[in-house]
């Protein structure tokens, strides 16, 4: 898939696919998959890193993460998150920051909000890097929002998400992703724009959808969402098997005279 492909996916209206991942062996899979997109996101400081919210990821940090992604999925479009505060140091710092993205592998960048970012994302686009907008619960403004909630629940937030939305698409973005949204806002949203719109928790009406793959596959201890679709019990599966590996080694019944050399 291609960045151009995003648009002509929503002429076609053919539902997008996209995933979170952060590493060579998930990438992998993904890549055997008809998925159509990955995004390495700054969620990978809770996910990979332990911290509990997204602030604490660097460009740096997500720049590693992108070059094993690129390397285990080569023939995906790879989207990598602007990080915390990369596009408010100004437009030279923004810059510098999308250049070690892409040199990392990324084919697009992805920006949270709009309010103060229209100068730079019509820069980075002019400059020929397709970027990615990002709505509604924006993790980077955590503390600003008081929390991960539900946005634009209220007519005036939603009508200043449906304007916003209206910039984004403005300021050059090729597709936005909407989170945490009610459904009916997302809709409007959708239909409104002609660049996609990408959900996750918006409902089924955008143009299509991502998770992050730990969710996904149930891998994650504590991390509950409404609009989490659980695929597989990932942890539980990986439990058991930990499980009968360490009975297996303690009975002596691991290696096998199979598994040994002679």
């Amino acid at each position: 898939m291609k960045v151009i492909d995003f648009g002509r996916k929503k002429v076609l209206k053919q539902k997008i696919s996209m995933l979170t991942c952060y590493d060579f062996w998930s990438a992998q899979i993904i890549e055997e998959s008809d998925i159509d997109c990955i995004l390495v996101g700054d969620s990978l400081a809770m996910i990979m890193h332990g911290y509990s919210n997204t602030i604490p990821a660097t460009v740096e940090m997500i720049a590693s993460h992108v070059k094993a992604v690129c390397r285990g999925a080569p023939g995906k479009f790879v989207v990598a998150d602007m990080p915390f505060l990369s596009v408010r140091a100004g437009i030279s710092q923004a810059m510098r920051s999308v250049d070690t993205l892409l040199k990392a592998g990324a084919q697009a960048v992805k920006i949270e909000g709009i309010k103060g970012h229209q100068r730079i994302i019509h820069h980075i686009v002019e400059s020929g890097v397709p970027v990615m907008g990002h709505l509604g619960l924006t993790p980077q403004s955590i503390h600003q929002f008081g929390g991960f909630r539900v946005q634009g629940k209220e007519n005036r937030d939603a009508e200043r998400l449906i304007r916003q939305a209206g910039e984004v698409e403005e300021a050059g973005c090729f597709a936005l992703v909407l989170e945490c949204i009610p459904s009916n806002v997302a809709a409007d949203i959708t239909e409104k724009l002609a660049i996609p719109t990408i959900g996750i928790g918006a409902g089924s009406a955008t143009d299509g959808q991502v998770l992050v793959l730990h969710d996904l596959l149930d891998l994650t201890s504590k991390f509950e969402a409404k609009f989490v679709r659980k695929y597989l019990k990932g942890k539980e599966l990986i439990l058991d098997a930990l499980r009968q590996y360490d009975e297996d080694v303690k009975s002596s019944s691991f290696p096998s005279e199979r598994e040994s050399y002679r």
